[in-house]
C-alpha cells in the first residue's frame, strides 16, 4: 500500500513540474528575469550600477523616506526595447521591481501577446521611490529624478521607447499631450544622446479600470510588434 501512494506522489511531483505547477501559484508577475551580472554586461552594467547608485544618494526626499526599496528597473539591460510607467506602488516597493502585482501580471499578458516577456524587454519607471497612497508624482517630485531618468535612457540607448501611462507620456513628451489623443502614434525623438523611436499606450493599472480601452491597447501593442519587425531588432528568447 506504501508503495503504491509512493509511486503515485512521484507521478503527481513529475506530473506538477512539467507543467511549471510554481508559475500558476506565484503571487509575482511572470517570466522574472534576474539582473544581469554587471561584468557580463561591460560597460554598460557599470553604468547602470553607478545610475542606481547615484538615485540611492539622493538626500532629502520624502518618497524615498517613506519607502522600503528602491524600485530601478526589470528586464534585459540589453534589449533595445525599453518600456517606461508612471511610479512603484506598494507591491513593486515590497519586491523592488517594477510592475507588480495585477499591474504586472496584466503587462506580462500584453508583452506574451506580441511575443515579449521581461527576458527581452527593459522596464522602469519615472521615479525609482513610492508616492504615499498610490498617488501620482508631483510635478518637483518628476523633475528631481527627471535627470536620473534622461540617464537611464541614455544607457540603455532602445530603438523602441514606450511609455505607459500619462505621467510617462508628459515626462518625456510634452505637458501638452493628452494619452488618450497621443496614443497609437509613433514619435521620433532625441532624448539626450540616444535618437528613439516612441510610442503611448494606456497604463495597465488603467487597463484594468477601464476595460473597454483593451481594444485600443491591442492596437498599440500590433504597432509595436510590427516596428520591431520594421526596425529588424533581435529579440532575445
Amino acid at each position: 500500500m506504501t508503495k503504491k501512494i509512493n509511486n503515485k506522489l512521484l507521478k503527481l511531483i513529475n506530473y506538477y513540474s512539467l507543467i511549471n505547477y510554481n508559475l500558476i501559484y506565484d503571487k509575482h508577475s511572470i517570466n522574472r528575469y534576474k539582473k544581469i551580472k554587471s561584468e557580463l554586461l561591460g560597460n554598460k552594467g557599470i553604468q547602470l550600477e553607478k545610475l542606481e547608485e547615484s538615485i540611492k544618494d539622493i538626500k532629502n526626499c520624502d518618497l524615498k523616506k517613506n519607502s522600503k526599496h528602491i524600485v530601478f528597473a526589470d528586464g534585459n539591460p540589453n534589449s533595445k526595447v525599453m518600456i517606461i510607467g508612471e511610479a512603484p506602488g506598494a507591491n513593486e516597493d515590497e519586491e523592488g521591481y517594477p510592475f507588480e502585482g495585477r499591474a504586472g501580471k496584466l503587462l506580462d499578458k500584453m508583452l506574451q501577446s506580441i511575443n515579449l516577456d521581461r527576458r527581452n524587454v527593459y522596464i522602469t519607471n519615472v521615479v525609482n521611490y513610492k508616492p504615499p497612497e498610490n498617488r501620482k508624482p508631483t510635478e518637483q517630485e518628476i523633475a528631481r529624478y527627471f535627470p536620473f531618468l534622461i540617464q537611464h535612457i541614455e544607457i540603455i540607448n532602445p530603438k523602441i521607447l514606450i511609455l505607459l501611462g500619462s505621467t510617462a507620456l508628459n515626462t518625456i513628451v510634452g505637458n501638452k499631450e493628452v494619452i488618450s489623443k497621443a496614443r497609437g502614434k509613433w514619435i521620433n525623438k532625441k532624448i539626450g544622446n540616444c535618437s528613439t523611436s516612441i510610442i503611448a499606450s494606456f497604463h495597465p493599472a488603467f487597463l484594468i479600470r477601464q476595460q473597454e480601452q483593451k481594444k485600443m491597447s491591442w492596437i498599440d501593442l500590433k504597432m509595436i510588434r510590427e516596428k520591431i519587425s520594421l526596425l529588424k531588432i533581435k529579440i532575445e528568447k
